[in-house]
């Protein structure tokens, strides 16, 4: 969501301040993303979004706002690009009587003011009491991807020995569609097992990163697409581990 908000805004704004005869920024800052904990903040959080523009004086009820997803659960045939099941369904199994109780629960905020603890967001980026934060810290820690000390020259090699295809060819500065197979394939287990950047890959087989980049990507549908292909990258993969040690990013507390 955010690399799709991030180009979002940056294409519209180069539309805008081309149309308008504008420069500089148009929005006030950068999307950022929070993650709520739905136990006890989800509702009240929602509930607080939607009466916005009633506390800014925009409207004086929040049915009249169109910008805001509060309709999309509020009243039946207004689900536009909103999926509101998950809401809903906190007030009941009825949906019906799930849009009723939460335009009761919106009315019985309309009095309230400015609340701070809607902002108290931990680390940047939650929302919620310590427990749930150390939480998804450990989730996050469980789910990290494992690293080898695999060079590029060993993968070369590796890449060689599986596909046949002569060193010479994945070197070769001409569009040599062999030779384009084997960096993409070297490329994407760089990327995979040694976590190399695409910038560094590039600099190897002196190609530029989108070409890598484009390549790793064609790899990765391959994959999903040739049950072979798959098999044969997961032995490239379990041989290069097998020969290598677990590498360890030391950062400085």
């Amino acid at each position: 969501m955010s690399k799709i908000m991030q180009v979002l805004q940056f294409r519209y704004t180069r539309y805008f301040n081309k149309r308008y005869r504008k420069v500089g920024h148009l929005f006030q800052g950068r999307y950022k993303a929070i993650l709520c904990d739905k136990e006890i903040y989800l509702l009240e959080l929602i509930r607080y979004i939607h009466l916005n523009p009633v506390r800014a004086g925009v409207v004086r009820d929040p049915e009249e706002y169109p910008w805001t997803g509060h309709v999309s659960y509020s009243r039946k045939g207004n689900e536009t690009l909103i999926d509101a099941d998950l809401v809903l369904s906190q007030f009941s199994g009825k949906r019906f009587l799930a849009r009723r109780q939460y335009r009761q629960f919106v009315a019985d905020g309309m009095d309230r003011g400015h609340e701070r603890k809607y902002y108290r967001v931990k680390d940047q980026c939650y929302l919620g009491e310590d427990e749930f934060v150390e939480k998804v810290e450990g989730l996050k820690k469980s789910n990290e991807p494992s690293y080898w000390e695999v060079p590029v020259e060993k993968i070369v090699g590796e890449v060689i020995r599986e596909t046949s295809i002569p060193q010479d060819r994945l070197y070769s500065l001409t569009r040599d569609r062999q030779g384009a197979y084997g960096r993409n394939l070297v490329a994407y287990l760089a990327r995979k097992l040694a976590g190399i950047r695409v910038k560094e890959i590039a600099q190897h087989f002196k190609r530029e990163p989108m070409t890598i980049s484009l390549g790793v990507k064609k790899v990765e549908k391959l994959l999903h697409r040739d049950k072979g292909f798959l098999k044969r990258v997961e032995i490239m993969e379990m041989n290069l581990r097998e020969k290598s040690k677990k590498k360890y990013f030391i950062t400085i507390a």
